[in-house]
């Protein structure tokens, strides 16, 4: 009896095979011929999962921004059960910051294709991501929960510091990228605005809020 193929599990085989690659060569320079060498599998076959380049860059988007979400709930998880919003904001940011491989790839890689949408017209004319606010949004809720317990510094715009945070931790992945700084350096860099942006330390009562 023939073997049954899961086509997600191909799916999946192939878009990991895309990040390794791009990865290690950059986005732009990936062909479908290297992704198929790189998964083990037949051009033909990645042709016949993805059609075209593009629509292989899109799932391969897809496959990386699930793969750091199940990161960012790893890194809440180990925070503890209720760890309040400093806390929680802190796993975030710091999930983000490409301070092993596996972090690294996804920081180059997800920067690649911010890149390549500006000039590629088809990747462009597909949504970037299914929820671009996503993370903004769940810092700024933190910073609301944050602001109403009384932890952070009167007239705290939530959505404003949300933003700012965001853009500085990528800019500080970058950075770390390029080794202009430590992991160490950055993550210190955050600390020292989270400081600013709560008044005090975390407490019993704020880690059951």
């Amino acid at each position: 009896m023939p073997k049954r193929v899961d086509h997600e599990e191909r799916r999946t085989q192939i878009a990991e095979a895309l990040i390794r690659v791009a990865g290690r060569r950059g986005l732009h320079a990936v062909g479908m011929r290297d992704v198929a060498a790189e998964a083990g599998v037949s051009l033909r076959l990645v042709q016949y999962y993805f059609e075209t380049k593009e629509k292989l860059l899109f799932y391969g988007l897809q496959h990386l921004t699930a793969r750091f979400t199940a990161r960012a709930r790893a890194r809440l998880a180990a925070a503890g059960p209720e760890p309040g919003p400093r806390a929680a904001i802190e796993a975030l940011l710091l999930a983000s910051l490409p301070t092993d491989e596996e972090s690294r790839t996804f920081h180059l890689v997800y920067t690649s294709y911010s890149l390549l949408s500006v000039t590629d017209e088809a990747l462009a004319a597909q949504p970037f991501i299914d929820n671009p606010d996503a993370a903004e949004n769940a810092l700024t809720g933190l910073l609301e929960q944050a602001r109403e317990a009384g932890l952070t510094a009167p007239g705290v715009d939530a959505r404003t510091e949300a933003i700012s945070l965001l853009a500085m931790a990528g800019a500080m992945g970058t950075s770390i990228l390029v080794g202009q700084r430590s992991p160490e350096s950055a993550a210190s860099v955050l600390e020292h605005h989270l400081d600013r942006i709560f008044t005090a330390p975390a407490t019993a009562t704020e880690a059951r809020a």
